[in-house]
């Protein structure tokens, strides 16, 4: 066989291009990956701190407990998702009149942030983070016993 001007034996050159091309994809697809997890992983604790907080402050005997069983409850939680507590923020008040009085109902707020990963803190400034809060509301009942 005769070889023909245009081809210069580029044998194995594919495999090479294949690998470059996987890396330059798969690199920052992982991190995205990888970062939404985080932000989502957030999001479903703080979720649930609001959550466990709400029915911890209803059952309480006085609102003094409340507060101390919400903020509790929701620490532990936190704590279960890996969610730094100091840089989360738990927020307890009671609509439609004092609380644990029937027909009142208690509503939690959780605000944290969640740090994105992989990035140093050499870099300078703040972390990059994705702002997270909920909030749930979480009724007394009106033929209840009034606690407050």
């Amino acid at each position: 066989m005769t070889r023909l001007l245009g081809d210069r034996g580029d044998r194995g050159s594919a495999i090479v291009e294949m690998t470059w091309l996987a890396l330059l994809l798969l690199v920052p697809l992982v991190y995205v990956v990888l970062a939404v997890f985080e932000v989502q992983r957030s999001a479903y604790g703080v979720s649930a701190a609001g959550r466990a907080a709400g029915r911890a402050f209803s059952q309480a005997p006085d609102p003094a407990t409340g507060r101390e069983r919400a903020a509790r409850a929701a620490q532990l939680v936190l704590e279960d998702h890996r969610i730094d507590d100091a840089a989360t923020d738990v927020d307890i008040r009671c609509t439609g009149g004092p609380c644990l009085s029937p027909g009142s109902s208690v509503v939690v707020t959780v605000t944290t942030r969640a740090h994105l990963p992989f990035v140093p803190d050499v870099l300078g400034g703040a972390r990059p983070s994705v702002h997270l809060d909920s909030t749930h509301t979480e009724p007394y009942g009106r033929f209840r016993e009034d606690r407050s």
